[in-house]
């Protein structure tokens, strides 16, 4: 029995509606819901948390019916973009506002909310206003008060897209450890890929009210489900043709630039290929002993640094494969436009559909 799950949801808001969204996920796993602006992600959330009743379709939890359940009967905890702390009270009565319906014991609240805040090293400023407070301090604040009242779901809307690039890693480790101490079970909306990379178990991606796919991280990056899922997570997709291979792989033809694969596929059988950039390994020159089953001599066509790493996009065969390598790799590999290199890429990381 999932923990979480959505069942061909529709909700028409006339300028927007969601169209059949079904998801589920398990206890203590932690789903990243992605997509473009307005494809309808903080629709699903505030449909799960009660703020909309749809039109069709019906949300369980742990098993439960709660579609017609009133938001505050839920114990769904979230957490919004801007936090929505309370202005006029300290960072003790912020996190204190929600835990007043569910525990009237005023010793037994300030207890959870001493441990709550020392565990998300918060005590020294619960006697200031939000508006005192640094941006990472706000979140943790606003994080706090959801979790306090220990629900059994936490909803989080892009809560980290406000911080600065130090303390968004920061958070994410605090986020990591709290989640993973109370076996919280969490539904995070993002467009950050760090997000995704640094906590998600599951990842669902949305497009139009639609619900693209949903899946494991591993498949979701590596196995697309189509192009539209295969740009939006930066993965390279090729149309291929299987050709018999050896040693228990396969041989997959993309316009003239064959690729093993060890997934199991049949000889003449036309595919779909996948490769992540950031399983492309680049060489000066073609390396004499190594195990990896792919070697292509290509060239580089352009390239740009975006922070500490750099893309590159090659060409071999007339096919384009991108590339991702540090800035300490490029510096040292020497690299220029034009420049014939050798590309590697492992069997396995050669993934068919």
């Amino acid at each position: 029995m999932s923990f979480l799950r959505v069942e061909d949801m529709h909700i028409d808001l006339g300028e927007f509606s969601l169209k059949g969204v079904s998801l589920e996920f398990e206890r203590g796993e932690y789903l990243t819901v992605m997509g473009p602006t307005g494809s309808g992600k903080t629709i699903l959330l505030e449909c799960i948390i009660g703020f909309y009743r749809p039109s069709k379709g019906r949300v369980f939890l742990e098993g439960r019916d709660i579609t017609d359940d009133p938001p505050e009967k839920r114990r769904i905890g979230i957490v919004y973009q801007d936090y929505a702390l309370l202005p006029h009270k300290n960072v003790f009565q912020n996190i204190e506002y929600g835990l007043k319906k569910v525990d009237s014991d005023k010793v037994s609240r300030k207890a959870k909310i001493m441990e709550m805040a020392e565990a998300l090293n918060i005590t020294h400023v619960l006697h200031r206003k939000p508006t005192t407070l640094s941006g990472g301090e706000q979140q943790r604040v606003a994080l706090a008060r959801a979790l306090v009242v220990e629900p059994r779901l936490l909803l989080m809307d892009e809560p980290l897209s406000a911080l600065d690039p130090q303390t968004r890693h920061t958070t994410r480790a605090l986020l990591r450890r709290i989640m993973r101490e109370r076996d919280i079970t969490v539904l995070h909306i993002t467009h950050d890929m760090d997000d995704v990379w640094a906590l998600a178990d599951k990842v669902a991606i949305m497009r139009n009210g639609r619900l693209e796919q949903h899946d494991t991280m591993h498949d979701v990056f590596n196995r697309p489900s189509n192009r539209f899922v295969a740009d939006f997570v930066g993965a390279s997709v090729f149309e291929g043709t299987v050709q018999p291979g050896a040693n228990g792989q396969c041989q997959v033809d993309v316009g003239g630039l064959v690729l093993n694969s060890i997934e199991p596929a049949q000889s003449g059988d036309s595919v779909r290929v996948f490769l992540r950039p950031e399983n492309v390994m680049v060489f000066r020159d073609r390396p004499e002993k190594t195990s990896i089953q792919n070697l292509v001599d290509a060239t580089l066509e352009d390239y740009y640094q975006e922070g500490i790493l750099y893309h590159l996009s090659f060409r071999s065969q007339g096919v384009r494969i991108p590339a991702v390598i540090t800035a300490s790799a490029f510096q040292e590999l020497d690299i220029h436009r034009d420049d014939t290199m050798c590309l590697g890429v492992k069997a396995a990381n050669v993934t068919l559909a």
